[in-house]
């Protein structure tokens, strides 16, 4: 059934997917200085820790908390209607960042973890948003919509970042007020902009059986979206290894400050977003979709492979055609998703996508902390490698197409 006023609900769909996104890149340039360069506290040095390995604890509790929220959010919004989910989801996010907030103004390590953990359930619902873009088609195209979407996507990593970098300023717990703030009045223009949907249940249906078996990673059992999932995870690791650990190498190599942190953010963002918006369209019809995602991740690969060696100018530029690689797969890959297994529901295939985002950031952030204390070069090496390997998995996709557009050919 077409949408009622799409363009009015595309904005609301951007707007919740700036502050999921926020919220997920808010902590980085806030709290790497604090447990890196800040004096020892009880929260820095909880339990006589590493603050390395504590801040590494905190950086994938949020994204666990979105595995989990999203693999269900998404497919219960199919369910009981996304506009409902939504807003509620965003209201309780909103209270998890109140809890974070207080936290840090007591230092108080396990109320702080707990509240990231609960915020990132509730913020899930930046799978919501995504289907409701796809959902748009054919009145908004789809590409054109998701990549909206994505662009808005990457300005949460840049006003996250950058917003914490120089709202610390007034305190870390600051932060987290605003983004309190800022998820409730999301929530509002959700209920304001969004039209209501209707429920494809009765209410007498039981929540419990539904989430087992309509929960986004259920799609893993299927041969074909499996195969292209694996690809999503490989790379979406290499992602956040750089995402999350460049802060550490920053700090490490140049001893940068929060906003010299969130300025280098300034510019991968920002490169991104221009991608997402004006390059992205052309690249996917000058290249054909499956060739521009393999060589965009092949690039960023390299990238990072070769990003440690780079002194300060020689960062800023590497920032920049990183922020290139990672537009081009994140604006057509979805896409590809959304068109060939929609059967399945919009809401379970973005839930798959942003499970897969947070499963790796939780992964990566446990992995990647270990490996930083070695060096946090090590770890955005390891990103590349990642990468590479992501698109050595899908290039055989593509000459093996056999394994995963049976699918497409059911269809």
């Amino acid at each position: 059934m077409p949408i009622a006023r799409p363009h009015t609900t595309l904005l609301a769909v951007m707007l919740v997917t700036l502050i999921g996104t926020a919220g997920i890149a808010l902590p980085y340039p806030v709290l790497a200085p604090l447990f890196l360069e800040g004096p020892t506290s009880e929260l820095t040095g909880f339990m006589g820790l590493p603050p390395k390995l504590l801040l590494g604890i905190l950086l994938a509790l949020f994204p666990l908390g979105l595995l989990l929220g999203s693999s269900v959010v998404g497919a219960l919004s199919d369910q009981f209607g996304r506009r409902r989910t939504l807003v509620c989801t965003l209201l309780l996010a909103a209270a998890g960042y109140g809890f974070s907030a207080l936290a840090l103004s007591r230092e108080n390590y396990l109320l702080f973890a707990v509240a990231r953990f609960v915020t990132g359930l509730c913020e899930g619902n930046i799978a919501i948003a995504r289907a409701m873009a796809a959902d748009l088609h054919p009145a908004i195209e789809r590409t054109r919509a998701l990549s909206l979407a994505m662009a808005c996507s990457y300005a949460g990593w840049l006003l996250g970042p950058l917003g914490g970098g120089y709202l610390a300023a007034s305190g870390a717990d600051f932060v987290f007020w605003a983004g309190g703030l800022a998820a409730t009045t999301c929530a509002l223009l959700a209920q304001l902009l969004m039209p209501a949907d209707k429920p494809a249940v009765s209410s007498g249906g039981s929540l419990i059986r539904l989430v087992h078996a309509q929960n986004s990673l259920t799609l893993w059992r299927e041969p074909a979206v499996c195969a292209l999932a694996l690809f999503n995870l490989l790379f979406t690791l290499g992602v956040n290894a750089f995402y999350e650990f460049y802060p550490f190498w920053l700090v490490e190599k140049f001893g940068f400050q929060a906003h010299q942190i969130a300025w280098n953010t300034v510019i991968v963002t920002g490169v991104m977003i221009a991608t997402s918006v004006l390059a992205v369209p052309a690249i996917k019809r000058r290249l054909g979709a499956e060739p521009a995602v393999f060589k965009g991740a092949v690039g960023l690969g390299i990238l990072l492979l070769l990003l440690p060696w780079t002194d300060v100018a020689g960062a800023y530029a590497m920032f920049a055609l990183i922020g290139v690689g990672i537009a081009t797969v994140n604006g057509i890959f979805p896409a590809i998703m959304s068109e060939r297994f929609a059967e399945f529901g919009q809401g379970r295939v973005m839930g798959l996508l942003t499970a897969n985002f947070c499963l790796t950031s939780t992964l990566i952030a446990l992995l990647g902390s270990g490996v930083a204390l070695l060096g946090s070069q090590w770890t955005l090496m390891l990103g590349g490698l990642l990468c590479i390997a992501g698109a050595v998995w899908f290039a055989h996709l593509e000459h093996a197409p056999a394994k995963w557009s049976e699918k497409v050919e059911a269809q």
